[in-house]
């Protein structure tokens, strides 16, 4: 095979290994106006984010998780109070919706792999 057509089926792969990150992301995101109960949507968040960490685990995943859900709650949180963002839905403390700091600390997981397959790993 050519360098040309090595070079498109990698990079057909690493599209799709890219893609298949980021379908938790968008499946969660598509939940939100679907799920009125913040705390089925958090359960269903917990479920989606447990199942592909199941599926496929990678180094540091769960650290980048935890580091994730604490940097967007603190940030967040700043937005909030400093009028930067509001939210209708305010189920975490009266702030915002519980379910948030989930979804963003798998964004940060997703676009750690997105990152280490775009550098070849």
């Amino acid at each position: 095979m050519s360098k040309e057509g090595r070079r498109g089926t990698n990079t057909m792969k690493k599209t799709s290994r890219i893609f298949l990150n980021i379908i938790p992301a968008l499946i969660m995101l598509g939940l939100i106006p679907l799920v009125t109960n913040d705390y089925n949507l958090l359960f269903l968040y917990i479920f989606i984010i447990g199942v592909y960490f199941f599926v496929k685990k990678e180094k540091n995943d769960i650290l980048v998780f935890i580091f994730g859900f604490f940097a967007m709650l603190i940030s967040e949180n700043l937005f909030i109070k400093t009028g930067v963002e509001t939210f209708t839905r305010d189920s975490f403390f009266g702030v915002m919706p519980v379910w948030l700091p989930f979804l963003w600390a798998y964004v940060f997981v997703a676009v750690k792999r997105v990152i280490e397959i775009l550098d070849g790993q």
